[in-house]
């Protein structure tokens, strides 16, 4: 006589977890197009730093940052910014966005993940390291203005018709 009561109870529980991981799967890819689509039709232009994922899974954050799927979320920003007509900038990992001074390019080396703040060594200036970062993948992508305020990248594009707001007949009157 075989036991499978103990067979089909671990059938059910393999279901069941397959189903979790498959709600977590769809709940990030939701919002992951979600947070895509709003930061492509926000912005004339998008401007991200190239992870080296498989060096900070190697960190304590190792299950955040696998969990966080940037690489899907960023080929996700690449198709939409061609779809929408958008600028879409990727800056290479080598470049040292947060070691650079934003105010005057000085280069202050390697810092570890738990300096979150500095302060630059020539010009005196206090940085929060992701500001300081953002501003610098924004100059180093072109993406900066100058001090009277003209664009210095590529010239914004014009909001499509299609997604400029609501146009034509409410949604219920196309369906019928």
């Amino acid at each position: 006589m075989t036991n499978t009561c103990g067979f089909k109870n671990r059938q059910k529980a393999r279901l069941k977890v397959a189903r979790a991981h498959a709600q977590v799967a769809d709940a990030r890819r939701e919002f992951h197009h979600q947070l895509s689509t709003r930061l492509i039709r926000e912005n004339q232009a998008v401007a991200v730093e190239d992870l080296a994922v498989r060096g900070l899974a190697r960190t304590r954050l190792a299950k955040s940052i696998h969990d966080a799927g940037w690489s899907k979320f960023v080929n996700m920003l690449t198709y939409k910014a061609a779809r929408y007509g958008r600028t879409f900038v990727r800056i290479g990992r080598f470049e040292p966005t947060s070691q650079v001074c934003s105010t005057c390019g000085a280069n202050s080396g390697p810092k570890p993940l738990d300096v979150r703040e500095w302060t630059c060594t020539d010009c005196g200036s206090v940085h929060d390291r992701d500001h300081n970062a953002a501003i610098n993948v924004r100059q180093v992508a072109g993406l900066a203005v100058t001090a009277c305020g003209a664009q210095v990248g590529p010239e914004p594009v014009l909001a499509q018709r299609r997604e400029a707001g609501s146009h034509g007949s409410p949604p219920d009157a196309r369906a019928a």
